[in-house]
């Protein structure tokens, strides 16, 4: 009788670095207490938080989450393209998140002008309040990931990356896929719930 004998495969870590992913769970953190805070307020004053919502326009919001979607998709392609050692492509991808990145910002910056045109601010009323530190937070998160993004595009256009070695981009597609992910959330939370 043969016996077969399995190789002792190496442990699996996690992708990217983990200082990273301790900053990212720290994160999940304070967004999940604004969401909580922001249940609890909203459920006190349901007609002053629906008023408010009606006045959102939800196309913008829907064509961001497409572009933060897209964007993940386009990080998640570039882990990818390093780890098959296809740098020339690796980098293209992280220019489309960069693209994605840019269109979110951009739509954002709008909605925000629009609103704050129309003479709303942070003490307009608790809805105004949530709605715009919540978004205004998580524009600074997408701005940050862009920032991470680019220097990952520097740095691979020196070459530091390839098959054996790209945790660097690894670890910035966990950090945009954690910013896409509090987007579904503020999506969903502030633009859709009834």
């Amino acid at each position: 009788m043969q016996t077969t004998r399995l190789a002792a495969s190496a442990p699996r870590t996690v992708p990217g670095d983990l200082a990273m992913w301790f900053f990212i769970l720290a994160e999940l953190a304070v967004f999940g207490l604004f969401f909580a805070i922001y249940g609890v307020v909203r459920a006190r004053q349901p007609e002053l938080f629906a008023a408010g919502q009606q006045q959102l326009s939800l196309l913008p919001a829907i064509i961001n989450t497409l572009l933060l979607i897209a964007g993940s998709a386009a990080v998640a392609a570039a882990v990818r393209s390093f780890a098959a050692g296809r740098a020339a492509h690796g980098q293209r991808w992280l220019l489309a998140a960069l693209g994605c990145g840019g269109g979110f910002l951009l739509l954002k910056s709008l909605e925000f002008a629009a609103k704050f045109g129309a003479g709303i601010t942070l003490s307009s009323n608790d809805f105004w309040m949530f709605y715009l530190a919540l978004t205004g937070f998580h524009y600074l998160h997408v701005v940050l990931g862009m920032v991470i993004i680019a220097a990952v595009y520097v740095r691979a256009r020196q070459g530091a990356y390839d098959a054996a070695n790209h945790v660097g981009v690894e670890t910035a597609a966990a950090y945009w896929h954690m910013v896409d992910l509090v987007w579904l959330v503020l999506f969903a939370l502030v633009y859709v719930a009834h």
